[in-house]
Parts: structure tokens; C-alpha cells; sequence
């Protein structure tokens, strides 16, 4: 069963994700305005990035083990392979 990720918007750098799997977690995530440009090159919203981001943790990672806050570029520091990976992912 693949997990469904819903993300609302807070504000301009808050959203609320829903990960609905065998346990549903909800997470509030928070993003620069220029970590988005770096990653996007504003071609992708930032709501479709967050979401993807959620997809590459979920093939790693359930999602009872993603953290319940926190700031987007603290990915890759757990998964050096992060920006490189979602860059491609958004391509």
C-alpha cells in the first residue's frame, strides 16, 4: 500500500502534511523562500516540492519515523542524496 500525502498551505513558508499509510501522521513542515528557488528554480510550487519530498522520505523511511516538525533542508542531512534526488524527481 502506497502511502497518500496531502499538504496544505499555512503560509508562505509553513504547510501541514497529511501522511495517510497503516498509522496517519500529520507534520508541519517549514521552507524558505530561496531554499525552494535553489531546488526549483521556480518552476515547481512549493506545495508540489514538499509533496515530492514526503515521496522520497517514504521510500526510505515509514512515516512514523518522519519527524512531526521540521525546517525542509534538514532532509539532507539525514539523506546526503536529497537535493540531488529531488531535483531530479521535479525535472
Amino acid at each position: 500500500m502506497t502511502d497518500a500525502v496531502t499538504v496544505k498551505k499555512l503560509d508562505e513558508t509553513s504547510f501541514e502534511v497529511m501522511v495517510q499509510g497503516r498509522t496517519a501522521t500529520t507534520h508541519i513542515v517549514t521552507v524558505s523562500t530561496q531554499y525552494v528557488a535553489k531546488l526549483t528554480a521556480g518552476k515547481v510550487a512549493t506545495e508540489v516540492l514538499v509533496s515530492r519530498s514526503f515521496d522520497f522520505l517514504l521510500e526510505r523511511e515509514p512515516n512514523t519515523s518522519i519527524l512531526r516538525r521540521f525546517d525542509l533542508p534538514l532532509i539532507g542531512q539525514y539523506f546526503p542524496e536529497y537535493e540531488r534526488t529531488i531535483v531530479k524527481m521535479l525535472d
